[in-house]
């Protein structure tokens, strides 16, 4: 059965459409060196048990590139996934093994294809269009993060969740509804926040 989820608020998709154009106009060259940034951050702030299924993402248009992270984690001993369009309402992680071929997995991301295992991640880097101070994330719209972690929950896996982004990208305050999960940590290129719980 699909979780349903209510529909997008006018109010959250201008906020997407206003975060979403910030971060495409930012120059090229800033967010490759962003992205190398939030990774040294995080492989100093993120701890990495061996063995481990971390997942992370396979950047797509103008998102903050996890990649030399989830490298450098790879080194760490940790054992890497990427979210794989399974049908348009779900998604699943599939082991990124260092001989995997990637392939088109939907919405223009690449994925391992169907020979790789599907795993539960225990930490998973998300991207997002907006965050803010509390740690409620505001993701592009489909849903495919809200229903994987509903599922996650009901079956009582409950991945440590760190949001990836540019620091222009937060906002004072996300629309959030009673459904939501937030984020316990953000990673940008200022660094490795952690927020309260039950902001």
């Amino acid at each position: 059965m699909v979780e349903a989820f209510p529909p997008d608020t006018t109010e959250k998709q201008q906020l997407r459409r206003m975060v979403l154009a910030r971060r495409d106009g930012l120059d090229p060259r800033f967010r490759y060196d962003a992205g190398l940034a939030a990774a040294k951050a995080g492989e100093a702030g993120i701890a990495i048990v061996e063995g481990v299924i971390v997942a992370g993402y396979w950047p797509i248009r103008s998102e903050i590139d996890p990649r030399p992270l989830l490298f450098s984690m790879r080194e760490r001993g940790a054992r890497i996934c990427l979210p794989v369009v399974l049908d348009h309402e779900t998604i699943g992680f599939r082991e990124y093994l260092p001989d995997t071929e990637l392939v088109q997995t939907g919405f223009g991301t690449m994925g391992p294809d169907s020979n790789a295992p599907m795993v539960d991640p225990a930490l998973m880097l998300m991207p997002l269009a907006a965050f803010d101070r509390r740690g409620h994330r505001l993701g592009y719209g489909a849903g495919h993060y809200d229903r994987a972690l509903a599922r996650f929950a009901a079956r009582g896996v409950k991945p440590v969740l760190i949001g990836m982004a540019f620091d222009c990208q937060e906002v004072d305050h996300v629309p959030n509804e009673p459904h939501d999960i937030g984020l316990d940590q953000i990673l940008t290129e200022s660094g490795l926040r952690s927020f309260s719980a039950g902001l």
